[in-house]
């Protein structure tokens, strides 16, 4: 479905002759664990008078993100067979494709990539297929970045012919979201500042603590520039194969019943004290024993966060929904783990 011509004209003219009527489309990337989803709430729950649809692209074999999405009026597409940035690029032309046909209904269009998406070949779309550049306009690239974390991932060495996203995520940034700036210190910010200015000189940084931003810094800011982006990368709209850490997997368990909650404490914090520096992103919806109320945890390495989340709805099976992101899992140890969790098992 990719045309071979590029189309570039009718870009972001602010003249008063032109005005780009094209629908505004922001690209939500950041590594994993970096506060995607929760900037994506107070978009879709800030009183700011627009119609969003939302594209949703998660890495993982069960579906968490989109319980964990609060309920707005907002459309929002799932995305669940594989990274937006390789394996399911077509699915997104077909989505932006079908939102055109209702373009009505909306104001602008918001995608939200996996944490280890390359959001180069995401932007491509927007310049190499003509139907959708006559109709949509890339706003901007905006990436958070975990303050706590993301020295680590910059510094990780990586084997030969594969990318580092984190890198990439950052280089392709209009907008960069630097967030939980509240775990660490000024002198770590500063590090952090340094190493995201090595990359990507004139960005601009918005420091945010549970990635509360002012939303017009980052919506319709008309931001993305294709002249500067093919100045520093020539090959930019040539087609690519983007490969992935083959060591970096998810796991995913879904499994009816009660948990125990002490063997479930037990068992989390034995995981992340042995695996935690591996563990990229951990989150899930659990059913405990005992609680009316769903329990959602949300992890990065070692971090840990635990809330009630909505009551179960009457007549609604009690399923425990989790998935793990990160390096070298043993797939069979953490099913055994999590099912020893379960309150019927005896102890």
């Amino acid at each position: 479905m990719t045309a071979t011509t590029v189309t570039t004209t009718d870009t972001t003219d602010t003249t008063d002759t032109a005005v780009d009527t094209r629908v505004p489309v922001t690209v939500l990337t950041g590594f994993l664990g970096s506060g995607k989803t929760t900037l994506l709430n107070r978009i879709l729950t800030e009183q700011h008078g627009l119609r969003i649809a939302v594209i949703e692209n998660e890495f993982g074999e069960v579906g968490i993100d989109d319980a964990l999405v609060l309920d707005a009026e907002e459309e929002i597409f799932e995305m669940n067979n594989g990274c937006i940035c390789c394996t399911v690029r077509g699915d997104l032309i077909r989505i932006l494709g079908a939102l055109m046909r209702r373009r009505e209904k909306f104001d602008q269009i918001l995608i939200e990539t996996t944490g280890l998406a390359d959001p180069a070949p995401v932007a491509q779309t927007f310049f190499m297929d003509d139907e959708i550049a006559s109709q949509l306009r890339l706003d901007a690239i905006v990436t958070l970045v975990d303050a706590a974390h993301i020295l680590d991932h910059l510094n990780e060495v990586k084997p030969e012919g594969v990318e580092n996203e984190a890198v990439e995520q950052i280089a392709f940034a209009d907008k960069i979201v630097l967030n939980k700036t509240d775990l660490v210190t000024e002198e770590h910010l500063t590090e952090v500042t340094a190493r995201i200015r090595a990359i990507n000189t004139p960005v601009e940084i918005i420091r945010a603590q549970q990635a509360k931003v002012p939303l017009d810094k980052i919506l319709d800011v008309h931001a993305f520039d294709l002249d500067r982006v093919l100045e520093g990368d020539p090959t930019f709209l040539t087609e690519t194969e983007h490969q992935h850490d083959t060591t970096v997997t998810s796991v995913g368990i879904d499994l009816p019943g009660d948990l125990d909650q002490d063997r479930l404490n037990t068992w989390l914090g034995h995981l992340l004290r042995t695996k935690g520096a591996d563990l990229f992103r951990s989150k899930g919806i659990l059913a405990i024993a005992g609680s009316g109320r769903q329990y959602v945890f949300q992890g990065v390495h070692m971090l840990l966060e635990g809330e009630n989340g909505r009551p179960w709805r009457d007549g609604e099976a009690r399923r425990n929904r989790l998935v793990f992101i990160g390096r070298n899992l043993d797939r069979a140890t953490l099913n055994e783990g999590f099912a020893n969790c379960l309150a019927e098992v005896s102890a």
